[in-house]
């Protein structure tokens, strides 16, 4: 037990202390468990698939961007979702892009949860 809360201990430190202050809280977040899945807000509704591409592609491979759009107009809902291959891409595109310019628009990054809807029918 106490090994264990010693081992908790080591790593909430080595997460916590980075000379950069805005970085250390996100990677206390991603010592958590992280998925290479991001939320993004606030996207143009001028915005493409490939423009949000385009945007987070410096930070790594981008498997997918999706942009949730409304059944009925086919109008953008102003939110989407974008896919990075590898988790560390999505962690470092989380961390630069946060609050970041977009066709013109501000955006607002988050890691994006699980669909627990989704999980308990497809199950």
């Amino acid at each position: 037990m106490a090994a264990s809360l010693r081992e908790m201990s080591k790593s909430f430190l080595r997460h916590t202390s980075h000379p950069n202050p805005y970085i250390a809280p996100a990677h206390f977040l991603f010592s958590r468990g992280f998925s290479s899945k991001l939320l993004v807000q606030g996207i143009s509704f001028t915005s493409t698939e490939e423009s949000l591409t385009q945007a987070f592609s410096p930070f790594g491979k981008v498997l997918d961007a999706n942009i949730v759009r409304n059944k009925v107009t086919n109008k953008s809902k102003g939110f989407g979702y974008v896919t990075f291959e590898m988790e560390e891409d999505a962690e470092k595109a989380l961390v630069n892009m946060n609050g970041k310019m977009v066709d013109q628009r501000v955006v607002f990054v988050d890691k994006a949860w699980p669909d627990h809807k989704k999980a308990k029918n497809a199950g």
